[in-house]
């Protein structure tokens, strides 16, 4: 039974909300650029099509 669950929630993605969204470009030059690519990304994502996910380094 735990199995079967298990592998019923592994093939739903999660994405990130518009809220998320804005407050991540709020750290970038461009921002409407950067909401725009974001939310292209989303909903490529939805579709099951794949996306490349940039990495930023972490900051103290």
């Amino acid at each position: 039974m735990f199995l079967m669950a298990f592998f019923s929630f592994s093939n739903q993605s999660l994405s990130l909300t518009d809220y998320q969204i804005k407050r991540f470009c709020a750290k970038e030059k461009r921002i409407s650029l950067c909401i725009k690519n974001l939310k292209e990304k989303k909903s490529d994502l939805q579709k099951g099509k794949l996306i490349e996910i940039p990495v930023t380094p972490y900051k103290r």
